[in-house]
């Protein structure tokens, strides 16, 4: 399975393989105390580009 990426340098979407993405969370505390988790696919692209897709909770657990 391949993900679509979009590259900024390229100007264009990429497909990179499934084996090459990592799984990262981003976490933050909000103004009001509360916790906030944002769901990410991290790749590189073949030119050295990093790539950063967010995601939702459930594509995340897929992967």
């Amino acid at each position: 399975m391949t993900i679509e990426f979009y590259n900024v340098k390229k100007k264009k979407k990429v497909s990179i393989d499934e084996a090459k993405i990592e799984k990262k969370t981003y976490e933050r505390e909000t103004k009001a105390g509360k916790k906030q988790v944002r769901y990410a696919f991290r790749a590189v692209d073949d030119d050295g580009t990093n790539l950063t897709k967010f995601c939702s909770e459930a594509d995340w657990n897929k992967l």
